[in-house]
């Protein structure tokens, strides 16, 4: 493949080495990986990571150290060390990867490359959340600091197996991308594991230059959405500014996994809240303090019965779907669920004029509709009076999970419906960011199965 010619109007994914675990090094496969840096649940979730193996790839997605640089070097020590040990090593040549998750009737495949990095402006590579500062510049130091993409972002495309390129999925014929993804699972795997989570991966390496043109053809004029992994790839982005002089080499490209969901529809749910120094009774009281700011009722019964009465009044087709701007959202109604007291406290139905007050007005009413708009926007900002700051909230994907850190440390757990898929793909056609942590899209991929070293490259 030419891997130095001009950047296409497409996606452009080029085969690397990849970096994977020596099964005879570690206790098993299973043991090594992590979810993704920012769904792994701290610290509970971390230390048990942590305790599953001594080579687990959270001590370098989220090295523990008393400083910021001290952890950004332990994780380079620690990816040093383990080469030299032949914890990780090389393959032995260039490859594109095929990814398998399955668990029950769920199947995703993808395929795993170093994809030609392109602004948002360029149209090629689709975000739809806004970023964290902080966060980006943490994950920056860790990436210059182990010259490795450690994960790859989850991306989507819309292909069509029959090579129509209509998205409308076929069972004959298939071509491009598609064709090389399922010739390829069938044969022998290069790994296969089972994580504690019920989903079972394998992986296959694509070096075949045939295989690999045909690949290159297909995504040549794909266009790409960012399902997973905004902060990562303007991590990517940053540091490409920071390597001008290799326009074509290893910093102009990052690791992605690509999903075609005309064939593989991923999941989308919500990622919740944590808001720590904000007891539920000070939250409540707020709200009272605002009167017929919101409609204010505690439940009584089980969170799987809570999250229930939450996604019936999502879609009560009353309230802010046509208080944020006429026609958004199909007339769903912004509704969260509070959590932390022991109780459940569904919050709804907020008022035409304070959303009117306190969302910004120059947005499409798709946005404006958003529960996350109207958390950050109406809530957050303007009751609460709460900064978006790590040290404030916490972005937590599972529920149970915020709960009981609410519960455990006083805060205020808020839980969201998710947004639909579509709504998501029209805002990021438009060039229009969602609040950060907006969605969560899945099945992530595993950490820990493939990595891609930046020095080798």
């Amino acid at each position: 493949m030419n891997t130095t010619g001009p950047a296409p109007k497409g996606l452009r994914l080029i085969p690397f080495r990849g970096l994977r675990y020596v099964p005879e090094r570690v206790g098993s496969l299973a043991a090594v990986t992590s979810p993704p840096y920012d769904v792994v649940v701290r610290p509970d979730g971390l230390h048990h990571l942590e305790s599953a193996d001594p080579h687990n790839i959270v001590r370098l997605i989220l090295p523990q150290a008393a400083t910021a640089a001290d952890r950004h070097r332990q994780a380079a020590s620690t990816l040093r060390r383990w080469l030299t040990e032949g914890v990780l090593a090389p393959d032995p040549e260039p490859a594109l990867y095929v990814y398998e998750q399955r668990h029950g009737d769920l199947l995703q495949r993808g395929v795993i490359g170093a994809l030609a990095l392109s602004e948002p402006a360029e149209g090629v590579v689709l975000p739809h959340e806004d970023v964290m500062p902080d966060i980006v510049e943490d994950r920056a130091a860790l990436m210059r600091a182990t010259a490795t993409n450690l994960e790859p972002l989850l991306l989507t495309y819309r292909g069509g197996e029959d090579g129509s390129r209509d998205g409308t999925p076929g069972t004959t014929g298939m071509s491009g991308t598609t064709a090389v993804i399922e010739r390829t699972a069938l044969r022998e795997p290069l790994l296969s594991t089972t994580t504690e989570d019920g989903f079972s991966h394998r992986l296959w390496s694509v070096t075949d230059p045939a295989e690999l043109a045909e690949i290159e053809d297909d995504l040549a004029d794909r266009q790409a959405l960012i399902a997973d992994g905004h902060h990562r790839w303007a991590t990517y982005l940053r540091l490409r500014e920071e390597h001008p002089a290799s326009a074509a080499g290893p910093w102009a490209y990052g690791l992605v996994l690509l999903v075609d969901t005309a064939r593989h529809p991923l999941r989308v749910r919500a990622i919740h809240r944590l808001l720590h120094g904000l007891p539920v009774a000070e939250a409540l009281a707020a709200l009272e303090a605002v009167p017929g700011s919101f409609r204010v009722r505690t439940l009584e019964g089980t969170l799987p019965e809570a999250v229930r009465a939450l996604s019936d009044a999502a879609g009560a087709g009353t309230g802010a779907g046509t208080a944020a701007g006429a026609g958004a959202g199909a007339g769903a109604n912004n509704a969260f669920l509070l959590a932390g007291d022991g109780r459940f406290h569904l919050i709804d139905r907020p008022d035409e004029a304070l959303l009117a007050r306190t969302v910004r007005a120059d947005r499409p009413a798709e946005w404006r509709a958003l529960d996350a708009t109207v958390l950050h926007s109406t809530l957050l900002d303007h009751i609460w009076k709460i900064p978006d700051a790590p040290e404030h909230i916490s972005y937590i994907h599972d529920t149970r999970a915020a709960v009981e850190q609410a519960e455990r440390h006083g805060g205020t757990a808020v839980l969201l419906h998710p947004v639909r898929e579509e709504v998501v793909r029209e805002l990021a056609r438009q060039a229009v960011t969602m609040p950060r942590k907006s969605t969560s899209f899945g099945p992530k991929p595993a950490t820990g199965l493939v990595l891609r070293s930046l020095a080798d490259g």
